[in-house]
């Protein structure tokens, strides 16, 4: 192995879910790049296809909404058929995004947000991890993020259920290891996206809170995050399981 195919993704082929568009787009994007079969996923056919059809040749995508979790088997069989080849990497991405305080936050929103990132993703995990361990390789990755590592305001629910995957990608990675299955995350800081303009518009003495706190003074791009889920799914970071990785411009360290 060589620089030049260490990073590589060639033999591969990656359901994302939340892949239609920003930091999941960004993933799928630098995965066609390094040679992956990717498969998006997510709820709205035409942001899928358009990213689909920019994505080129080796993207394909299916319709789903992954809380409806009966419906999940047929999204793994869907998936295979569409890439023409069975799963090898999984990017739990899909979210929704919540911006209240903890004491406005009804059990039933907590509860939405818990589904869909922390519910579905064991759902869809779980579909896909005896094909990968019967194959002996594989990767799986969570989005986290770095509310996961800090205190910020307005996102309890959303905070609660990306700091689930700590637990989740520890658990899975002392599991899996032994199958040649690496498991981890990537957390990331403010990057710009549809769901950090939610979060930020309108708002501007917490989006000058937000620079503040970035060492290097600026929001981050979706492929910033896409490039180190290359590198984590890649034969670079073999001897790599169980991690979090922080993508967030020293944020999470940040004075």
């Amino acid at each position: 192995m060589n620089c030049e195919t260490a990073f590589r993704l060639d033999s591969e082929t990656a359901l994302i879910t939340g892949g239609g568009t920003g930091i999941g787009l960004g993933i799928a994007r630098c995965m066609v790049n390094a040679g992956a079969r990717v498969v998006l996923v997510g709820r709205r056919e035409k942001e899928l296809a358009e990213a689909a059809a920019a994505l080129g040749d080796r993207t394909t995508y299916v319709v789903q909404d992954i809380t409806c979790f009966a419906e999940l088997p047929a999204l793994v069989r869907s998936a295979e058929q569409a890439a023409g080849s069975p799963i090898s990497i999984l990017v739990n991405n899909a979210g929704v995004h919540l911006k209240k305080f903890a004491a406005d936050t009804t059990p039933e929103e907590f509860q939405t947000v818990f589904t869909t990132h922390v519910l579905a993703a064991h759902a869809l995990t779980r579909l896909v991890v005896p094909g990968l361990v019967a194959r002996g390789r594989g990767s799986i990755l969570f989005t986290s993020s770095m509310a996961a590592f800090m205190g910020v305001p307005q996102v309890m629910a959303y905070a609660a259920a990306k700091s689930a995957y700590f637990g989740m990608v520890a658990t899975l990675s002392a599991e899996l290891a032994g199958s040649g299955v690496r498991v981890n995350a990537i957390a990331p800081g403010w990057i710009f996206s549809e769901m950090s303009r939610k979060a930020l518009d309108n708002d501007a003495p917490r989006k000058a809170k937000v620079l503040s706190r970035i060492q290097m003074g600026r929001m981050g791009q979706p492929e910033d995050v896409g490039w180190a889920a290359v590198y984590l799914c890649s034969a670079a970071a073999n001897y790599v399981t169980g991690v979090t990785l922080p993508v967030d411009g020293g944020a999470a360290v940040g004075f």
